[in-house]
């Protein structure tokens, strides 16, 4: 039996909620949020998404190591919901992970990419996932702006 509301639907019955393991992890416990003064943070590139007047807003700082050009580090803040912010913490991993991605490999990231490492999402819910990507491009030009 599939449950529904609406455009959510999940495929086991069993479940009370519509997200998948992998989101509800990355919502319950973010990986890489900004917990730091965003004021002192040496960030190497900063770029923000969204507006608070709509509902989401993201905001990403990178680090970039200059010899190998890959993130070194990727930190975030979102407002908006419990998709935006999974979303949000799932690409940062996905760009830190294994000694980080090269600049360009960052820049290639997609929406669905970041839906298949979570598991997907509630149909409603993808545009969610397309600004954290967003995010990160400005992060990156911001970082080409004002090279170290």
């Amino acid at each position: 039996m599939i449950m529904s509301k609406g455009d959510i639907v999940s495929k086991d019955s069993s479940e009370s909620w519509f997200y998948s393991e992998i989101v509800k992890d990355h919502f319950f416990n973010p990986r890489n949020f900004m917990s730091e003064n965003e004021e002192t943070y040496k960030a190497d590139g900063v770029g923000m998404v969204g507006s608070p007047a709509c509902g989401d807003m993201m905001k990403i700082w990178i680090k970039v190591d200059p010899k190998s050009g890959k993130i070194k580090e990727c930190k975030w803040k979102t407002f908006g919901c419990g998709s935006a912010i999974a979303s949000t913490s799932m690409l940062s991993v996905m760009v830190t992970e294994r000694g980080g991605m090269t600049l360009d490999e960052a820049r290639k990231i997609r929406p669905q990419d970041i839906l298949e490492r979570l598991g997907g999402l509630p149909e409603r819910k993808i545009h969610c996932s397309v600004l954290g990507d967003q995010a990160l491009r400005a992060a990156i030009d911001d970082y080409f702006k004002n090279p170290v």
